[in-house]
């Protein structure tokens, strides 16, 4: 290895094999790895490839040292990176916004069928020793939500907010949506949605699905006081990043039976799960998973690594 070559260092196994001419690849590990651990690893990278879950802030930045020209985020979101301190540092930032949105759209659905179709429980049900004492299911057992017709909010009018709205064409579904200005791309036929504030689209919807980014004006958008707008039978999902939603008062809905169901796949504290979660078999959860698709994943290291080379290359 040349020693000019720059280094570019991920902080996890890739998927796919990265392909960046002129440069070395470091990968640091495929867990996440201690703080310690990644300010040991920093130092001497040209091109630093992190994920959510990394804290990019003035310490790191400084353990990497001047030479550090980009960050790559593994994520369509960049609350981890503190981009302030970037810029004074002259680094440029990257995401993965377009890799991300068919994996996430079908995450979101997927929590939004099992809700619906109360899967969690029945799953459990049909493994367990009650399911061939009882018998087959009477008429009046388990019975799940028709979503036909019903009106899905998205709340963040974005890429994944859009795709999980084509999908919900496909099941009949009405649309509407929830962001600061007019998307006319929501308007259009194809969608035929219309904006709301959020107050109005709580008190009005059947599924809501969260797809707005973490900001501080965003932290706890759902709370106890709009929680309560929800009808009995709406079900909440969430694909975004959990401190969008006050867990505490999520929690307090479903155990006092204001909501019929809730899909998450991110957390407030992740990834410590609410108790109340866990326990909720009305709850569906998975481990912040929306983009887990080998294909997706695939892609977002090939925009990774088409960032890093920008970068580096000065186009």
């Amino acid at each position: 290895m040349a020693a000019t070559q720059p280094i570019v260092g991920f902080t996890r196994n890739p998927v796919g094999t990265p392909e960046i001419p002129g440069v070395c690849v470091k990968v640091l590990g495929a867990g996440k790895p201690s703080r310690d651990e990644l300010l040991g690893f920093v130092p001497g990278l040209s091109a630093l490839v992190t994920m959510y879950t990394d804290a990019v802030d003035d310490e790191l930045l400084d353990a990497a040292g001047d030479q550090l020209k980009v960050i790559c985020n593994f994520a369509v979101g960049y609350d981890n990176i503190n981009i302030s301190a970037c810029k004074n540092r002259g680094i440029v930032v990257c995401n993965t916004p377009d890799a991300v949105t068919e994996g996430t759209a079908n995450i979101a659905w997927l929590l939004i069928l099992a809700s619906a179709r109360r899967l969690i429980e029945a799953d459990r049900y049909a493994r367990s020793p009650d399911y061939p004492k009882h018998g087959q299911l009477g008429m009046d057992e388990f019975l799940g939500m028709d979503l036909c017709n019903k009106l899905l909010l998205v709340v963040g009018a974005g890429r994944i907010g859009y795709a999980t709205a084509q999908r919900a064409k496909a099941f009949g579904m009405r649309i509407a949506y929830v962001a600061r200005s007019r998307h006319l791309d929501f308007e259009m036929a194809q969608l035929g949605a219309h904006r709301m504030t959020l107050e109005e689209g709580l008190a009005a919807a059947d599924v809501v699905s969260v797809h707005t980014p973490l900001t501080e004006q965003t932290r706890h958008l759902l709370n106890a006081d709009n929680l309560r707008l929800l009808k009995k039978e709406a079900i909440v999902v969430n694909t975004a990043r959990g401190p969008v939603i006050d867990e505490q008062a999520l929690v307090n809905a479903l155990d006092e039976e204001r909501l019929w169901a809730a899909g998450l796949d991110v957390y407030e504290k992740e990834p410590e799960v609410h108790p109340g979660l866990i326990e909720n078999p009305r709850v569906v959860l998975t481990p912040h998973i929306g983009s887990a698709e080998s294909a997706w994943r695939r892609a977002m290291t090939e925009m990774v690594c088409a960032n890093v080379a920008a970068v580096l290359g000065d186009r």
